[in-house]
């Protein structure tokens, strides 16, 4: 086992473009971190993989700068990562596939193929997982028909963690949190959905063994402790996704406590004991503990808007002229002189979770100009943050408090202008890393360090709430219901869009890839 004396634990985050690991003390203390960057591969439009060998090293490379930091042993690892991942294995563990990650949208066709069926609905109220090309479900229906011969040859079908895990400790394993992501779990009963996997064409042996988040696996292989530089009796807590896991390192872990995140893309969750789904679909519900589960939507378009605005509006301005763009935005009123953006730039999920909606600016003047469509833009990603709190509550869920984190923080307008639009206060803890923290505090209980994880309430200092200013918020509340009706007057827009594709010229890639 892990030195007895030690209260400290190594969270690793496996995320989109980098792994970080972290280490933390029972009192939330950060003793050491290092992160290893990888790329995201793109090799055709939709596209969006990664080698799983180099994420592999790098969760190594990272855990072996920490363990050389400390001046002290560690009582054990544990894990978070990035939701939605899929790779397929041969009969020996090697992967046959890239890990496609929740970015590839190449299963678009699929998952609204399966997401119009009758029982679309029904399966996404069961699984907990929307419906959409970000999830394995459709992924799996996609190489099934386009790549048969590969599908048939792949023996197990799992996530980058369920990867890294095997290949750390010779498990073949899948935590609940990670599994209710997939599109293939029943959420309610904690087994394979039989349908879900009648459709991807899979068998239940085709998948890794389903365990609980806080499960301790019982060291590392001789390989993976040399490379690590720790004993090979180190205790592995499995963990969770990223999304759940940052709720917990934000200490919204009680229901009524609401995590909000605008780095690149955005996210909107609260803490529910019991996992549940709102009637229209709107909201995903994901796994923490046996006994804590998340329900929220997550947004494609969140920082990359405004890193949009900057290359489309004011190119002169130059590359991390985000200072400089919000200063811009503030010039312009609050509604933007009823300019509304839709910013789906990247398309979108929550709470429509469709592949087909495109950015559209609605309302423009003759007397609009360019610091209004900044701001515009910017209150589209805060009116589609507010658009998923609806549907948080939609599914039954009270909302007493909001916690908000990502790189938007920094920006006291933009600070403002989400308060404003959620109509509600908004409470910025001090700087912890999210997931790698949830994953320190999840890998913390199950180690018996903690008695539970809801001290993660206390552990997080908050530094600042904003509170709405009252007329702002009502211009938001009434603007509310037009972006929200825009999206249905404009689906058979985007609907014809895309049959043109085809026909006309290429569009420009992305500026950047969606984290």
């Amino acid at each position: 086992m892990g030195d007895p004396t030690s209260t400290v634990v190594v969270g690793v985050d496996i995320g989109t473009t980098s792994t970080k690991a972290v280490a933390y003390d029972t009192e939330g203390r950060q003793l050491a971190a290092h992160s290893v960057g990888y790329p995201l591969d793109e090799p055709h439009p939709g596209y969006a993989e990664q080698d799983p060998a180099l994420i592999l090293d790098a969760v190594v490379d990272s855990v072996r700068a920490v363990v050389a930091e400390l001046a002290e042993p560690i009582a054990g690892l544990s894990f978070s990562t990035a939701m939605h991942s899929l790779i397929g294995l041969d009969a020996y563990g090697t992967p046959l596939t890239p890990s496609v990650t929740w970015a590839d949208s190449r299963a678009s066709a699929q998952a609204e193929r399966l997401r119009a069926a009758p029982s679309g609905l029904a399966l996404h109220r069961r699984t907990g997982t929307p419906v959409h090309p970000m999830a394995p479900l459709p992924k799996l229906v996609w190489y099934a028909e386009q790549e048969p011969k590969l599908f048939e040859r792949v023996a197990h079908w799992v996530g980058i963690k369920d990867y890294v895990l095997l290949r750390l400790t010779e498990a073949l394993v899948i935590d609940h949190s990670v599994a209710s992501a997939s599109g293939l779990l029943d959420i309610h009963q904690l087994a394979w959905d039989p349908e879900a996997l009648g459709i991807a064409g899979i068998t239940e042996e085709q998948l890794p063994q389903l365990v609980p988040t806080t499960t301790v696996l019982p060291g590392l292989t001789a390989e993976a402790a040399a490379a690590t530089g720790l004993p090979a009796a180190t205790p592995i807590v499995v963990g969770a996704g990223d999304g759940p896991l940052a709720n917990l390192g934000l200490g919204a872990v009680k229901p009524g406590v609401v995590a909000c995140s605008i780095g690149t893309s955005g996210a909107m969750r609260v803490a529910v004991e019991r996992p549940a789904v709102d009637p229209l679909g709107g909201v995903f519900c994901y796994a923490l503990t046996t006994d804590r589960w998340v329900v929220g939507g997550a947004i494609n378009n969140g920082g990359i808007v405004l890193q949009w605005a900057g290359d489309a509006l004011a190119p002169e301005l130059g590359e991390h002229a985000e200072v400089e763009l919000l200063d811009l935005a503030a010039q312009a009123p609050v509604g933007s002189g009823g300019l509304i953006m839709l910013p789906y730039l990247l398309s979108e999920r929550a709470p429509h979770w469709s592949a087909l909606p495109r950015g559209a600016y609605v309302g423009l003047t003759h007397g609009h100009r360019r610091e209004h469509l900044v701001r515009a833009a910017l209150e589209g990603v805060c009116q589609q943050l507010a658009l998923v709190l609806s549907s948080v509550r939609a599914a039954g869920n009270e909302v007493r408090e909001i916690r908000a984190s990502g790189g938007f923080a920094r920006s006291p307008l933009w600070r403002q202008m989400l308060a404003d639009a959620l109509g509600l206060p908004v409470r910025f803890p001090a700087g912890h890393e999210g997931s790698s923290f949830g994953a320190a505090l999840l890998g913390m209980q199950a180690l018996g360090l903690i008695g539970s994880i809801e001290v993660a309430a206390d552990l997080v200092r908050i530094d600042e709430t904003v509170h709405p200013d009252p007329a702002s918020a009502a211009t938001y509340a009434a603007l509310l219901p037009l972006f929200s009706e825009l999206y249905d007057a404009l689906v058979p827009t985007f609907a014809s869009l895309r049959r043109l594709a085809p026909s006309l010229p290429p569009e420009p890639p992305p500026t950047a890839p969606p984290m």
